[in-house]
């Protein structure tokens, strides 16, 4: 028996009887750096050429798995989850009284109200916020200079606890400033709410309760606690039930600009409704959200059929594949024209049917780590034929400094 993470698909075995993909829809199976590979699709493929037994456990399958059961191409066997189901209740931030909006309030009454009930009564809460730190924008207040990382060019996340800003992108760390770099003002202004920040007003809210404010580190010890803290990172070393569990900036998710991103809120909801067996209030200015509607209803089906269906009528994954051309240097000019010589090359050669060229953009992060990326989107019905066209096209592409990569499927 070999157990192990994502690469533990290609251990060397001989002729294994069975494969287990556990929570097959968790982002953590794709392989983001070069070679780009996904475990459910390694897996998949591995049992068929082996003729093995396959198993993809999920408590919120991803639509790829979701779709190729409806198609006949998997097997779909529900099991009914062990204990009581949550009660479920999504309170709508337009609805605030008008005080509150002022204030911009954190915790809804509705949510202070039922923390409070819990402590009453001796139980624990968590409250779950997937932002780390204690506000995640500083700003100077008279000349409006956002304080940003100079690597990676996205805003400085201040930590209370150790006085510093930082970038959780590539760890930059400054000291927190007592005065603007540019203008010499003395009062820098922080705004935003992260785990920190939500302790900090739990302390002030309850200050008869024990708040505790959980990190990355697995199997903490929860017993003393009252409320516990914690973003996306922490929730993995939490095997506990839980009286409440409160769910805080959902919406900022739900906005992302990414296709997936009402999937990967469906999925971390579930995995937070697990969590407890009474009840669940999450906080969202868009209630009649249809992801967080089929949570209410104890019926995802709602969901994987809505979401399905926006997916076809766009023809988006799972009804065909997106590939990413990525091109990254430390020149942001060169890095530019190479990807637009590419796509233009592309945009001149016959597209075999089914392909289609959608854009040429600056990565979702233009800049990470001192580098400046640049992505040609593509999409196809097949990634053989996409494979194909490809390899012809960029068998001859040399770019001095720039490096190129293709990612198809990318999360």
């Amino acid at each position: 028996m070999v157990v192990g993470t994502r690469s533990a698909i290609f251990a060397p075995l001989c002729d294994p009887g069975l494969i287990i993909v556990d929570e097959e829809q968790d982002y953590v199976y794709k392989q983001d750096q070069t070679p780009h590979y996904h475990c459910r699709e390694a897996a998949m493929i591995r049992a068929e050429l082996e003729k093995n037994k396959l198993i993809l456990g999920s408590s919120a399958p991803s639509l790829e798995s979701y779709q190729s059961a409806k198609d006949g191409a998997l097997k779909y066997v529900y099991q009914a989850a062990s204990g009581d189901q949550p009660q479920i209740q999504v309170v709508d931030m337009k609805n605030l009284p008008l005080m509150s909006k002022r204030q911009r309030v954190i915790l809804s009454q509705r949510l202070q109200d039922k923390m409070l009930e819990v402590l009453g009564a001796k139980g624990k809460s968590l409250l779950f916020i997937n932002r780390k730190g204690f506000a995640t924008l500083a700003v100077c207040s008279t000349c409006a200079k956002i304080l940003k990382c100079p690597r990676c060019n996205i805003n400085l996340v201040y930590h209370f606890s150790q006085q510093q800003l930082r970038c959780h992108y590539c760890n930059h760390k400054i000291p927190a400033p007592k005065i603007c770099p540019l203008c010499n003002s003395g009062y820098i202004r922080y705004s935003g709410a992260g785990t920190e920040k939500i302790e900090s007003e739990l302390a002030l809210l309850f200050p008869q309760a024990k708040v505790k404010l959980l990190d990355d580190d697995a199997g903490q010890d929860l017993s003393g606690w009252d409320i516990i803290v914690s973003g996306q990172a922490g929730l993995r070393g939490i095997d506990h039930k839980f009286d409440l569990v409160g769910v805080l900036d959902i919406d900022r998710m739900l906005n992302q600009v990414d296709f997936r991103s009402a999937e990967r809120v469906f999925e971390l909801l579930t995995e937070l409704c697990a969590k407890t067996e009474r009840a669940v209030i999450i906080q969202s200015s868009v209630s009649g959200n249809y992801a967080l509607s089929s949570l209410e209803k104890h019926d995802p089906t709602l969901f994987y059929e809505k979401e399905l269906d926006l997916r076809k009528q766009l023809n988006f994954p799972p009804y065909s594949h997106f590939c990413q051309v990525r091109f990254r240097g430390a020149n942001e000019e060169k890095v530019k024209n190479s990807a637009t010589q590419v796509f233009e090359k592309l945009e001149k050669s016959k597209l075999p049917k089914g392909i289609k060229l959608i854009s040429l953009n600056p990565a979702e992060q233009p800049k990470l780590r001192g580098n400046y990326y640049w992505v040609i989107l593509i999409s196809s019905e097949s990634i053989p034929v996409l494979h194909k066209f490809l390899k012809i096209n960029l068998k001859k592409l040399k770019h001095s400094g720039i490096i190129v990569t293709i990612d198809v499927d990318s999360l």
